[in-house]
């Protein structure tokens, strides 16, 4: 029974690990925090290669430096150097894993979709996704190269 239940856990990690990948970031001026890892699944290698009509989940573990009452998550695709506004569906960070109010030296898991519509032009851009505090400084600041497909 032992030997199943290992055998199974087994499966499961190699199963998550195909899927999701630890992605390799930059850190774009995480004023009030830091940021401990970045995972998006599905994605197996990087670039992420982002399929149109897709969503993918974006998982950023940080700890903050401050208190904050709030948070709220701006995305910008960087094309040719020129952040172009990227839609997610859900921009209160409160409501995105984070139990609010943020408290200082506090680990925090936010996670949100990242929604890839038809209409994007399949191209290599770089994402910058920011978590602001309600001060409007970043817990945490992130870019990553992402590749969109058909």
């Amino acid at each position: 029974m032992d030997y199943y239940r290992m055998l199974g856990v087994v499966l499961l990690s190699l199963l998550a690990c195909t899927n999701a990948e630890q992605v390799k970031f930059v850190d774009c001026g995480s004023a009030e925090g830091k940021v401990a890892e970045v995972d998006i699944h599905p994605c197996p290698s990087q670039p992420c290669q982002l399929h149109k009509g897709q969503s993918y989940t974006v998982n950023v573990t940080f700890t903050s430096s401050v208190a904050s009452q709030t948070s709220t998550a701006v995305v910008h695709g960087v094309v040719a150097g020129i952040p172009v506004p990227f839609p997610i569906p859900q921009s209160d960070g409160c409501k995105c894993g984070i139990q609010c109010p943020i408290e200082p030296q506090k680990a925090y898991s936010y996670v949100n979709q990242l929604p890839v519509k038809n209409e994007y032009p399949a191209i290599k851009l770089v994402v910058e996704w920011e978590l602001r505090d309600d001060s409007s400084k970043d817990l945490f600041c992130i870019k990553f190269p992402v590749q969109i497909v058909n």
